[in-house]
């Protein structure tokens, strides 16, 4: 079984930038899509971004395009989000996430869930 950690939310003024981290553990597998959800109070949660193990496929949600930046370290099992421009619409709690393809990269194809970090932007 796969654990996942985030770590790096916080609180950030509008236009401001914080850096998301996702650390795999356990029985690790560096060929698994991994990516972040969010959900905003009182919203379902949505998927964000993803990346394919091997890099080379990606997916970003239309309201993050051009701002969020995944990669993927596969020697550390870790996974990072650059998040600039921040808004104060993308307060959430981010969860990372696995799954065995990014085709499957959504709320019913994720295999492991980590258990969230909170990113709160002032307006």
């Amino acid at each position: 079984q796969v654990q996942l950690v985030e770590s790096g939310g916080g609180l950030v003024q509008a236009g401001g930038s914080l850096r998301l981290s996702c650390a795999a553990s356990g029985r690790t597998s560096s060929t698994y899509t991994m990516g972040w959800f969010r959900q905003a109070p009182g919203k379902e949660r949505e998927r964000v971004v993803a990346i394919a193990w091997s890099g080379s496929s990606t997916y970003y949600a239309d309201s993050v395009k051009g701002r969020f930046t995944i990669s993927r370290d596969n020697a550390k099992n870790t996974v990072y989000l650059q998040m600039n421009s921040l808004k104060p619409e993308d307060t959430a709690v981010y969860y990372c996430a696995a799954s065995v393809d990014i085709a499957r990269f959504d709320y019913h194809g994720i295999v492991t869930w980590g258990k969230g970090t909170l990113v709160t932007v002032s307006s």
